[in-house]
């Protein structure tokens, strides 16, 4: 079984907290991608990020200078987001990271998958920029396959009847990346965080982001091997919701307080 999340705008740099075990594995496409980035025009990068001057400076300049192979940061270190932030990596207990470096891996435009302990530089690009490169229309070409190919779990033996179950924690942007390839055999599974408001589940970005992070430090904590382990998540006033829940969906309502998202 694995675990799919998205990456984070924000990046920071860390290299003496933790060691870095490895590189993400398909370096040789990061690079195309670090090469044809650092060829564009200051103009054609601050397009390509669609941010704000200050932004495109700082990463025009990490693009100029970038060396990915120095000064590497364990990726669940790097990315500095609200998921990353309630997923709280820097105080995980005995074995937590262990089982995020085997179940978890993070979408990323620039590197296509990223292991928690693999090491990492900042950088800035989105998976639905607008990036032709290497002869494709975008990064969704550019990578094909190679995400979902390389996040499904084909565990033999024991562990086997839990392969090729994926548990979905990343936004669409980066989930559709891995729908497209999905096979018969495959078991997706998407977790909604919401309220109900009308006889509707509402989901509220930012407190989805939270939630996930959430959702994997639950998971890490009592070591889930099996989908139906996480339907005892409930932290932040979630439930489980049985009757709105179905074998692809599993969703997790909080009680409303009046005027409140979360209390």
């Amino acid at each position: 079984m694995r675990i799919i999340i998205s990456p984070a705008k924000q990046m920071c740099v860390d290299t003496d907290a933790f060691a870095c075990t490895e590189l993400p594995v398909f370096m040789e496409k990061t690079e195309i991608l670090k090469d044809w980035i650092s060829g564009l025009s200051y103009e054609e990068q601050k397009a390509l990020w669609a941010c704000n001057d200050k932004i495109a400076k700082q990463n025009a300049e990490r693009f100029a200078d970038m060396d990915l192979h120095r000064n590497l940061t364990p990726a669940l270190l790097a990315y500095d987001g609200i998921q990353y932030t309630y997923m709280a990596p820097a105080v995980f207990e005995d074995g937590q990271f262990d089982y995020v470096q085997e179940h978890l891996r993070i979408l990323s435009g620039f590197y296509g998958v990223v292991k928690p302990l693999d090491g990492v530089v900042p950088y800035r690009l989105e998976m639905q920029a607008k990036a032709a490169v290497a002869g494709y229309r975008n990064l969704y070409d550019f990578w094909a396959d190679d995400l979902y190919r390389e996040v499904m779990d084909d565990s033999q033996g024991q562990a086997s009847r839990h392969s090729r179950v994926l548990i979905n924690l990343a936004s669409k942007e980066y989930s559709k990346c891995i729908e497209e390839y999905l096979q018969p055999g495959d078991r997706y599974i998407t977790c909604v965080f919401g309220e109900v408001h009308a006889g509707k589940v509402v989901q509220k970005g930012v407190y989805a982001k939270m939630d996930r992070g959430e959702m994997v430090r639950f998971m890490a904590g009592i070591q889930a091997e099996e989908p139906e382990q996480i339907k005892a998540f409930n932290w932040s006033g979630y439930q489980f919701d049985e009757s709105r829940s179905s074998d692809t969906e599993y969703v997790f309502i909080r009680k409303k307080i009046p005027g409140k998202w979360r209390g």
